[in-house]
C-alpha cells in the first residue's frame, strides 16, 4: 500500500515537471509570423498560408491549457501528500508495535490535520470475555471508515477463546496483547481487589500504546462489554473540536449514569449536557490529557481516581441525554454491582443524530453556565411530596432543593436516580444539580442558589 502510494506520488511529480518544461518551452518560443517576416516577403506569404490551413492549435490556447492542467495536478498532489502523511504516521506506529510491542516511536507529525479528517482510534479494552464479539460486531457495523476510525483491541489475561474471537476479525482491527500477565503486588487488605489492580495496569499500558507508540492525538476508550449506538462515531467526531477548544472540558462520554427510559427525555436524543462526574463507559480524551494523567496513574480503582478533585481540577465532561452505549456484561470484577438494579435498565439511543451538522457551541462553558443557572433556578421550587402526588401538573419544569448529603440521597432515591457520590459529586451532576425526567416532567434536584462547590467528604 505504502510503496504503491509512493509510486503514484513520484509519477505525479514527473508529470508536473514535464508540463512545467513544456510550458517554459512554449513561453520562450518566438512567434511563428515574426520569424518568417525576418526571412523575406515571399517566405512570409507562403508560411502564413501553411500555418493558417494546416495547424490545429493556437499557441496561446495551448499555454492556457497547460497552465490549467498544471494547477489541477498541483492541487491533487497536495491532497495526496496530506493523505500520505496520515498513512505513513499510522503504518509506522503499527510497525513499531509489531516489532517490539512498546518503546520509542517516531516523532509526532508536525502537520495539523483538521478534526474532520483526523484519525480517531477506538481502543477496546478486553480480557477474558468471548462475548466481546457483540461489542465488536456493532462497532464495525456502524464504523463509517476503517481508515479514519481504526479499532485497536487491547487484550489482557491471555484468554485463548477470547483471543480466537478477536483474531477472527482479521484486518478489520488491530489486536494488541498486554505483555505483563504477572500477578500484581497488592496490600494484604486489598487481596480481594486484585482484579482492579490488573485493570489499572492494563489501561496504563494500552493508553501508552495509543498515545506514545502510535502517536494519536485523541482516542475513544471502550470496554469489551459495551454495545454502541448507530451514531457513536458521529457523536465523538462532532465533539472533538469542542474538546480541543474549551479547556474547561477534559472528556466526552457516550454514557448517561441516570439514563433509564423513564428518567430521560427520549424525544431529545440530540440533547447534550455538561457533567462534573466522570462517566467512563465509552469516553474520549486527548493526548495532552493522557500526558497529564499518566505519571500519576493509580495502581488500582482508576475510574474513582479520575473522579477525584486533584485529577478533575474543576473540569467537566460532555454526556448525552440518551446514552450512546449500554453494558451487557454482568460478570466482572465488580460482581455485577449496580447491574441488576440499575445498569441493565439504561436506554440506548436507536436513531442516528447528525451531530456534525449541529451547532454545539452551547456546550462551551461561557455559554452553558449562565443558561444553565437561569433554567435551573428559574424553575419553580416544589416539595418532593407535591411532585409525588402529581400536584401543579401545568409546571413542566420544577426544582426540588436539597441542603445536605442525606436529603440529596433521600430525594435521589425517590426520583429513581443513582444516589451515590464520588468526592461529593453526584452521578450526571453539574454544579451540584442532577437533571432528571420524573413522570413526564423535568426535575432539577438542586442545591441552594448560593452553592459554592462540592464537599469531598460527601460519599
Amino acid at each position: 500500500m505504502l510503496r504503491r502510494t509512493n509510486v503514484i506520488v513520484w509519477g505525479v511529480l514527473l508529470f508536473v515537471g514535464w508540463n512545467l518544461l513544456l510550458l517554459f518551452f512554449l513561453l520562450g518560443r518566438p512567434p511563428s509570423g515574426g520569424a518568417a517576416a525576418g526571412g523575406g516577403g515571399a517566405a512570409a506569404g507562403g508560411g502564413g498560408g501553411a500555418g493558417g490551413e494546416g495547424e490545429d492549435t493556437d499557441p496561446e490556447q495551448l499555454t492556457r491549457d497547460v497552465v490549467r492542467v498544471a494547477e489541477e495536478v498541483e492541487a491533487e498532489l497536495e491532497n495526496q501528500k496530506r493523505l500520505l502523511q496520515q498513512i505513513q504516521r499510522h503504518r509506522q506506529g503499527l510497525w513499531r508495535l509489531k516489532a517490539d510491542g512498546a518503546g520509542a516511536a517516531p516523532p509526532p507529525s508536525s502537520v495539523i490535520v483538521p478534526e474532520a479528517q483526523e484519525v480517531l482510534p477506538v481502543l477496546v479494552i478486553g480480557c477474558d470475555r468471548p462475548s466481546i464479539r457483540r461489542c465488536l460486531d456493532k462497532l464495525l457495523q456502524y464504523r463509517p471508515s476503517k481508515e479514519l476510525y481504526p479499532v485497536l483491541v487491547s487484550q489482557d489475561c491471555g484468554h485463548e477463546e477470547t483471543s480466537r474471537v478477536i483474531a477472527s476479525y482479521g484486518d478489520q482491527l488491530v489486536h494488541l496483547r498486554q505483555p505483563d500477565l504477572s500477578e500484581p503486588r497488592v496490600p494484604p487488605e486489598h487481596r480481594k481487589f486484585r482484579g482492579y489492580y490488573k485493570i489499572a495496569r492494563h489501561y496504563r499500558w494500552a493508553l501508552n500504546q495509543v498515545f506514545r507508540a502510535l502517536r494519536y492525538r485523541a482516542a475513544v476508550v471502550l470496554e469489551d462489554d459495551l454495545e454502541v449506538a448507530p451514531d457513536f462515531f458521529e457523536y465523538f467526531r462532532a465533539l472533538l473540536p469542542l474538546l480541543r477548544r474549551d479547556p474547561s472540558l477534559w472528556c466526552a462520554s457516550a454514557w448517561h449514569d441516570n439514563g433509564k427510559e423513564q428518567t430521560v427525555e427520549a424525544a431529545r436524543a440530540d440533547a447534550l449536557h455538561r457533567t462534573d462526574f466522570f462517566p467512563g463507559l465509552g469516553w474520549m480524551l486527548l493526548s495532552d490529557t493522557w500526558e497529564e494523567l499518566e505519571p500519576r496513574w493509580p495502581a488500582a480503582f482508576w475510574d474513582d481516581w479520575m473522579r477525584g478533585p486533584a485529577q478533575r481540577r474543576g473540569r467537566a465532561c460532555v454526556r448525552p441525554e440518551v446514552s450512546r452505549t449500554v453494558t451487557f456484561g454482568r460478570r466482572g470484577v465488580s460482581n455485577g454491582q449496580f447491574f441488576d438494579q440499575h445498569l441493565r435498565f439504561i436506554k440506548l439511543s436507536e436513531r442516528f443524530v447528525p451531530f456534525a451538522r449541529l451547532d454545539l457551541s452551547y456546550l462551551a462553558r461561557e455559554a452553558y453556565d449562565p443558561a444553565f443557572a437561569r433554567r435551573v433556578y428559574g424553575a419553580p421550587a416544589v416539595r418532593l411530596e407535591e411532585l409525588q402526588r402529581g400536584e401543579r401538573p401545568e409546571l413542566r419544569r420544577v426544582r426540588v432543593q436539597y441542603t445536605s448529603r442525606d436529603t440529596f440521597k433521600a430525594f435521589a432515591k425517590a426520583l429513581g436516580v443513582m444516589d451515590d457520590l464520588k468526592s461529593g459529586v453526584p452521578r450526571a451532576g453539574y454544579r451540584g444539580v442532577v437533571s432528571v425526567m420524573y413522570r413526564g416532567r423535568r426535575v432539577y434536584l438542586a442545591p441552594p442558589e448560593d452553592w459554592s462547590g462540592y464537599d469531598p467528604t460527601w460519599s
